[in-house]
């Protein structure tokens, strides 16, 4: 299977990183680790471990994307949506954990409902035995940002204070489990929305709204002082959109 379209996202990835600005030098961490990730994702397409790669390279793209574009429209001068306005506007001297985590949590829970309705047409919902497929590839995702957990840990090094470094097994234990439950909440919200999709773009939109305004309150609750992976794990990563 061709990973052609995840290779191209690195490649813009690489040349986001290079071209950072050294007042915006800081957005090179969640960065970083995006381009990371979105290189295992491709390792895997290709070691054969979804049931679609087609689709995971596809979506993968459009994932990646909703990135780029908040991140291109920041350093231009231009409106982003709220979650990523409070993660861009970090301050540069903010623990890089910080960076990473308030990055982690806009993208999956404000950028990625998004971008599993944009590659799961109303068609696809109406297909069970599709459908069930497109979810065990989305879990199948888990298992690699899992697999990532330890590296990242070291790539973020001397960043930490020692007691993150004595916490290490809890704090790889806690991101694990976070990085899942707020993915499982995902999913819950690409229902959500493809149920408001379906009424019309009124209230897709204001649906959307509602996302918008729970992912930015998490953005702030990520910063909230403390151990904060324990807590986070404890406590919840993830959003969930009310009831309509």
């Amino acid at each position: 299977m061709s990973t052609t379209t995840i290779q191209a996202l690195l490649g813009d990835l690489d040349t986001r990183l290079t071209a950072l600005p050294p007042e915006h030098a800081h957005l090179g961490t969640f960065l970083g680790t995006y381009r990371r990730t979105t290189a295992a994702i491709g390792t895997a397409v290709a070691g054969g471990r979804f049931e679609d790669p087609a689709w995971v390279v596809r979506w993968t793209d459009v994932f990646g994307r909703y990135y780029t574009d908040a991140h291109d429209r920041h350093l231009a001068g231009d409106p982003v949506p709220r979650p990523w306005r409070i993660a861009f506007g970090l301050a540069a001297d903010v623990h890089p954990l910080g960076h990473l985590l308030v990055g982690i949590s806009t993208h999956i829970n404000y950028d990625l409902p998004q971008a599993m309705l944009d590659v799961i047409s109303a068609d696809d919902f109406a297909d069970p035995r599709l459908l069930a497929g497109r979810v065990r590839d989305h879990d199948r995702v888990d298992g690699v940002l899992a697999a990532r957990v330890a590296a990242e840990d070291t790539a973020l090094g001397g960043a930490r204070r020692l007691v993150d470094r004595v916490l290490t097994p809890a704090n790889r234990w806690a991101s694990r489990r976070f990085l899942a439950e707020s993915r499982h909440k995902v999913w819950e919200n690409v229902l959500a929305l493809q149920e408001a999709r379906g009424a019309g773009p009124e209230a897709y939109r204001g649906r959307l709204a509602e996302l918008e305004v729970l992912a930015a309150a998490k953005a702030v609750d990520v910063l909230t002082p403390g151990l904060v992976l324990p807590r986070l794990a404890l406590a919840g990563f993830g959003v969930r959109l009310p009831p309509a």
